[in-house]
């Protein structure tokens, strides 16, 4: 057996142990100077650079996203499409699409300043109330140029509000939140819906009347909300006047689909009571919400009347409220759901009257009068809507004469 001196002498004279010796060395010296440059990499970090993440669900996200889309992104290949749409009253509809920076890490610079976007979404964890990817976006600039955030956001919300002003937005739900559908639609005037004689003028009046009167109700212990139901065939103007309304009242609207998918009574009231403001509520079609057929099929909505009349007036109702509810078929209407409180104001909105006839034929044609008369004679009684009629016009729109000559197609069809 080697003494110590003895195997020292071996090792250090044994040329494989020396060389294991120094990789080991040389292993050991680069994994502590690996671990000093991340430490000194992390703190640099911390000390030089900020960030800031947006959520998909924060209002600002798709604020930003829309903002980005109006920059020079550098090395973005890889891109995603914002699509925006809006159905017109003749059918025809407008795309508008934008492409914007997808999942991944680009630069750009404004204002002087560069920042990194870093754009992730997480396909394994999904938003449970709409079903979509969670996806977040991450900001990164120099500590000292942190004020940009705020020119940032500041700039993308007026963005938002530009493309808006003089504008109806129409929202929908999504989830537990309301987020505009397509793009913001130019005001409808008043004057482009034709009602008969004396309708418009008394809804607009009690609008207003109750907009201005807020202090009123309050000093009385009334709720302040008020209700209307505007019923009658189909195609006599119900939404059409609704939308003009909102552009009359510079609102909004909120369209709220009762039959919806995984819509439930405590979703409901959530967004009745946090709908934007200055908006009118509408809830279309209500008499399909709770047919025997939906029920009996087992999907969709799983809203119960009383759910829905507990949010319309329950203890936890919201105020400053304004909805409004439309039906082909009044009658199929549970009495609870129209009684005073719930809907203040009904008004019938029916197949064209010889007024409205005479008045969409004059508008379309002007000083054509003899002209209108006879197209009055023609299609009197004979129970066509103002959605007919608009489309006949349309049809024959540089021929009067045609379109009195023709008169029979306006419920025969072409």
């Amino acid at each position: 057996m080697l003494d110590s001196p003895l195997l020292g002498t071996f090792l250090s004279s044994n040329p494989y142990f020396s060389a294991g010796v120094g990789v080991l060395g040389v292993g050991a010296s680069l994994a502590i100077l690996r671990q000093g440059l991340t430490r000194g990499m992390t703190i640099a970090r911390r000390q030089l650079l900020v960030s800031l993440e947006i959520p998909s669900k924060d209002k600002s996200y798709a604020w930003f996203l829309h903002w980005m889309s109006k920059q020079s992104i550098r090395n973005a290949h890889q891109l995603a499409v914002e699509t925006s749409f809006v159905q017109h009253d003749n059918g025809s509809v407008s795309a508008n699409f934008e492409l914007v920076p997808g999942p991944g890490r680009h630069f750009f610079k404004w204002k002087g300043v560069w920042m990194q976007v870093e754009r992730v979404r997480d396909n394994k964890m999904l938003d449970i109330t709409t079903g979509s990817p969670w996806e977040t976006v991450t900001l990164t600039t120099i500590s000292r140029d942190r004020h940009i955030f705020t020119d940032l956001l500041r700039e993308a919300q007026e963005l938002a509000l530009a493309q808006q002003e003089g504008k109806t937005v129409i929202y929908t739900s999504w989830g537990p939140e309301w987020r505009p559908f397509g793009l913001p639609r130019k005001r409808r005037s008043l004057d482009s819906v034709i009602l008969d004689q004396g309708i418009k003028e008394r809804i607009v009046k009690d609008v207003k009347d109750f907009i201005n009167n807020g202090n009123w109700y309050n000093e009385r212990g009334i709720p302040y909300r008020r209700g209307y139901l505007l019923y009658g065939p189909p195609g006599s103007g119900k939404s059409s006047f609704i939308q003009a309304l909102a552009g009359e009242l510079e609102y909004n609207i909120c369209i709220l689909n009762l039959s919806e998918i995984g819509l439930t009574d405590d979703r409901l009231n959530h967004l009745l009571s946090n709908a934007p403001e200055r908006s009118i509520m509408l809830l279309e079609d209500i008499d399909a919400a709770f047919t025997q057929k939906r029920e009996a099929q087992g999907y969709g909505s799983s809203v119960t009347l009383s759910g829905l009349l507990n949010a319309l007036d329950g203890v936890a109702a919201s105020e400053e409220r304004i909805i409004f509810m439309t039906t082909n078929y009044v009658d199929r209407l549970q009495p609870a759901l129209i009684r005073p409180g719930r809907v203040d104001f009904k008004e019938l909105l029916d197949v064209a009257s010889d007024y409205q006839i005479r008045t969409m034929f004059l508008r379309f044609y002007e000083n054509e009068t003899k002209l209108a008369e006879r197209f009055v004679e023609k299609v009197k009684g004979k129970g066509i809507s103002t959605a007919q009629l608009q489309g006949h016009f349309v049809f024959w729109k540089d021929d009067p004469l045609g379109a009195v000559q023709n008169a029979d197609s306006v419920t025969k069809g072409w």
